[in-house]
């Protein structure tokens, strides 16, 4: 049964007709005399089956009134892919969960090698899933109900969106952390799911404290332990953690990704590249010709919203050594010091000629997060599979550098790119710009802005899961926030908010690239942490009077405080969402503060390129989107999709099942994100090879 769950001709009705069956199974074998094995615990599983069967039926009506208008909000016919099918498959997988448990349930009872209790707790974590389900389908009846026909967002609809953030920040998420971690996505990534929650889990128990790092890396073992061994302990915390802890939290985390330990470890199982360099563009203007008339040409300002002319740090990968990658021009611009020694030193290694193709690169992290060098995996796979080299740009991060800065920095590195392509190893004859999430809109302002600077705008575009509107406007993909790992909404809205100002910081240069100066730091913090966890958990079994708030940490109370503040906050005053009667949602004891993104510069056309009026974005080249199914942004992607088609723009939308937004850096994980990664390959290989291009060839540096 679970191998249909992708067939969207999958008839609903059987799943249902299947559960109510298995729970009529459980009920009679539960409700037997009270000598059965494990008689203590049958009244608890008898009340789970009974819950569930209630939120079984009530449920297929609402799946059947999805099902029968859901292909309307597709891009295609051939592409079927929006929030209302995810919900529903999303739903359905967890009715598979249930069936199989259940079934196991009815069968093994009455074995003398059943565990009651671990059956009973894996049973009720599902069903609590089924009931918060039941609640987003209900959110997303709402949506269908108030949305225009055929439209996934309700852009102009304020009070509706309120009304999702209110919900979110008051609904119960653990049930979807601890036991019933990543049961949407394919089998292959729920260990890794399971990592990456334990590890924020144990990175945010004690946030902001700082320890000596001796012996830290064995400890931070026992800390993740308890998490492991306490499924319900894991989702609390994370729940927690994904509600009130600041930004600089997720920050810190997502860049251990770039530690040496782990960047080692990376680079190892990646493909070996002859080029690999750091290089600094020094913010000098740049002269460009125009496009409509190459024989005039434009003047190209660096970088200088917020803090002045700066430089722009990229980086430069190409699995091939190439003509000008090896000159001393290029060795000037290298941010090593001294400059590294040239590959073409080495008898073994022998030159090739320019590559008439150039990638330039926009990292995904939420804007705030990461540069090219957690993504650098993936990138030299790029660069051996299209045999192209690679311009990574390492773009300042928010909130230090809030908008319009990354952009700035992004365009003048992609203008620097035409100008210097020689340096590059490329005549730039066939330019694309690829990225992923904060980087595919960057991809796609970018593109923008070389149309309002009327000067060549790249040959192609390759966006992956890209963020197209920067709002916490209410889709039914965005729903998925309330259970999705990797992208919670309290994080996105933080993330959001942040690039447009509204969590500024004190304002100054970004130093290195892109944050990695507070790396160190941030690696010494989470090994401190860990430690500290560690300590605490193995006083807790010396000490078992020991109380629960007994060496809480700074960032802790911190939460505890914040619980407070977001009860009396306007996010939740106000009346809730009407449900059905008779059913109400789990509610968290814990809730969120979610700050809505009302700052005017959300809707700024370059910020959200999906509410650009259509004159900037005629003229944009083929955007090729690759999006995910069980992705929150994945309405982003199918109505920006919709937008360019309807303005006959050429733009191509491709829904990979089963994945999680992110899946790009996950390549190797499993067969399905290889499958993802291919696709975005053969995306960016149709931009390179596609005929008849319309525009012409960059003049290399100064002509």
């Amino acid at each position: 049964m679970l191998d249909d769950i992708n067939n969207p001709d999958m008839d609903y009705k059987a799943v249902f007709a299947t559960l109510d069956r298995v729970c009529e199974d459980n009920v009679s074998v539960l409700s037997g005399s009270s000598d059965l094995p494990c008689g203590s615990v049958a009244g608890r599983l008898l009340t789970c089956i009974r819950q569930i069967q209630e939120h079984g039926r009530a449920l297929e009506p609402v799946v059947g009134s999805f099902t029968a208008v859901y292909h309307h909000y597709d891009f295609d016919e051939q592409t079927p892919g929006n929030g209302y099918r995810t919900l529903v498959k999303v739903l359905l997988s967890c009715l598979f969960h249930i069936i199989q448990k259940a079934r196991y349930i009815a069968s093994n009872y009455n074995s003398a090698f059943f565990r009651a209790e671990h059956n009973a707790t894996e049973l009720e974590a599902y069903g609590s899933a089924l009931c918060q389900l039941r609640a987003l389908l209900h959110l997303a009846q709402r949506l269908i109900n108030d949305n225009h026909h055929g439209q996934l967002y309700s852009l102009q609809d304020e009070d509706l969106s309120r009304r999702f953030v209110q919900e979110y920040s008051s609904m119960h998420k653990a049930c979807f952390y601890g036991r019933c971690l990543g049961f949407q996505f394919s089998p292959a990534l729920r260990p890794f799911l399971q990592t990456v929650v334990i590890s924020m889990v144990s990175y945010g128990e004690t946030f902001g404290k700082q320890q000596s790092g001796l012996g830290m890396a064995a400890l931070s073992l026992l800390t993740s332990g308890k998490y492991v061994m306490d499924p319900e302990l894991r989702g609390a915390e994370f729940e927690r953690i994904t509600q009130n802890l600041d930004l600089q939290f997720w920050k810190s985390f997502w860049n251990l990704t770039e530690s040496g330990l782990i960047a080692g470890f990376s680079r190892i199982a990646s493909n070996p590249v002859q080029v690999n360099l750091t290089l600094t563009l020094p913010p000098v203007a740049l002269r460009l010709p125009l496009a409509a008339d190459p024989s005039l040409t434009t003047a190209i300002s660096p970088p200088i919203a917020h803090w002045g002319p700066g430089p722009v740090h990229t980086r430069l990968v190409s699995c091939e050594l190439r003509e000008g990658q090896d000159s001393e021009e290029l060795r000037a611009f290298s941010r090593t010091d001294p400059p590294p020694i040239s590959v073409s030193s080495l008898p073994w290694v022998q030159k090739q000629p320019p590559s008439p193709w150039l990638l330039i690169h926009f990292h995904g992290g939420g804007f705030v997060a990461q540069t090219s060098r957690s993504h650098e995996n993936y990138l030299r796979s790029w660069s051996k599979e299209l045999n192209v080299p690679i311009l990574s740009v390492d773009y300042s991060l928010s909130p230090e550098a809030p908008f319009p800065r990354a952009l700035e920095e992004c365009f003048y590195a992609y203008c620097w790119a035409l100008n210097n392509c020689h340096l590059l190893g490329s005549t730039a004859e066939r330019v694309c710009l690829a990225g992923d999430s904060a980087g595919g809109n960057l991809c796609i302002t970018v593109s923008m802005k070389a149309v309002s600077a009327g000067i060549r705008v790249p040959d192609g575009i390759m966006a992956a899961y890209p963020a197209t509107l920067l709002t916490t406007d209410a889709s039914p993909s965005r729903l998925l926030t309330l259970i999705d790992p990797l992208l919670p909404l309290g994080v996105l809205a933080k993330c959001l908010n942040a690039y447009a100002g509204a969590e500024c910081q004190s304002v100054q240069p970004a130093v290195g690239s892109g944050g990695l100066s507070s790396l160190g730091r941030d690696t010494a913090m989470l090994l401190s942490d860990l430690t500290h966890g560690a300590s605490n958990w193995i006083q807790s079994f010396l000490d078992p009077t020991r109380t629960s708030d007994a060496g809480r940490s700074p960032s802790q109370r911190r939460i505890d405080a914040g619980r407070t503040s977001a009860v009396a906050s306007p996010t939740n005053s106000g009346c809730h969402v009407e449900y059905p009667e008779g059913f109400e949602p789990l509610r968290s004891e814990c809730l969120a503060f979610v700050r809505p993104t009302s700052c005017p510069i959300i809707r700024n056309p370059f910020v959200s390129p999906l509410l650009a009026p259509n004159n900037l974005l005629r003229g944009l080249p083929p955007v090729h989107i690759v999006a995910s199914a069980l992705d929150a942004l994945l309405d982003d992607s199918v109505m920006f999709a919709k937008k360019l088609r309807d303005m006959n723009q050429p733009v191509t939308l491709t829904v990979v099942e089963d994945l999680p937004h992110g899946f790009l850096s996950l390549s190797q994980l499993a067969k399905e994100t290889e499958v993802a990664t291919d696709v975005c390959v053969a995306r960016m290989r149709d931009i390179f090879q596609q005929e008849n291009p319309t525009l012409q060839k960059p003049p290399k540096a100064g002509d």
